[in-house]
């Protein structure tokens, strides 16, 4: 009896590898498909304030309110989401993307609309490998986590201070370095997301699928803006 007892452990141990995995691919595909979704509301906000001049005016009138308003909106989507229910934290998510498109509308008028193009396949690229790798890989990834965050932070800061300085070889580093920091937290937090598939203390699956298409989301966003420093054509 007890040698039967011993003989289903593999078995339930490879039913519950599995259940885990399915749940992990369900969850990342909402994950996904929430980021998708933010992504294709900014671009075409983005595209639609760029054609029109007078809400474009409005946009570069209202930059700073609009830029306070998005850390707002971010603030409190992560922030609050374990209290959030799914169709709050997606209209909060939806807000937030369309701010992010009416910011991001002034590139048209830096850069020319093939070097956006280009930086966003880069983008995807680069993006889409680095999650990947997040997924296969067995290393433990958690040890980048400090300098990853620090590196964001230093970005943060020094990207505010290049508003006001305007130095070529500042955007340079800027770009440099955020290409390898975002990058890094693309992988980071694909694999930290696939461990959340099950976490407790969230209102509602939902919720926590919309906060972690809003990590992926800002890393996708940071990656394209250090790109478009680094390869973006300027219009003269």
């Amino acid at each position: 009896m007890a040698w039967e007892t011993s003989g289903w452990q593999p078995a339930r141990a490879e039913v519950s590898d599995v259940l885990v995995q399915e749940s992990q691919r369900a969850f990342m595909s909402r994950v996904y498909g929430w980021m998708f979704a933010g992504l294709s509301i900014t671009g075409l906000v983005a595209m639609f304030t760029a054609t029109s001049e007078t809400v474009l005016m409005q946009v570069i009138q209202w930059r700073w309110g609009l830029f306070l308003a998005q850390l707002g909106l971010a603030f409190v989507l992560s922030g609050m989401a374990q209290r959030l229910s799914g169709a709050v934290a997606g209209a909060l998510f939806v807000a937030y993307s369309v701010l992010t498109g009416l910011t991001f509308s002034v590139i048209f008028l830096i850069y020319t609309s093939a070097s956006i193009g280009n930086a966003f396949l880069l983008t995807a690229g680069t993006f889409g490998a680095m999650s990947l790798f997040g997924t296969v890989t067995k290393k433990n990834l958690s040890g980048w986590a400090t300098f990853l965050i620090m590196g964001a932070i230093g970005i943060f800061i020094a990207s505010i201070v290049q508003v006001f300085v305007q130095s070529p070889m500042l955007n340079f580093v800027l770009g440099c370095a955020g290409v390898l920091v975002f990058a890094g937290l693309t992988a980071y937090d694909t694999q930290k997301l696939r461990e959340m598939h099950a976490g407790t203390g969230y209102s509602s699956a939902a919720a926590l699928s919309i906060v972690g298409a809003l990590v992926l989301y800002l890393d996708f966003i940071n990656l394209f803006i250090s790109m478009l420093r680094l390869f973006g054509s300027r219009r003269d």
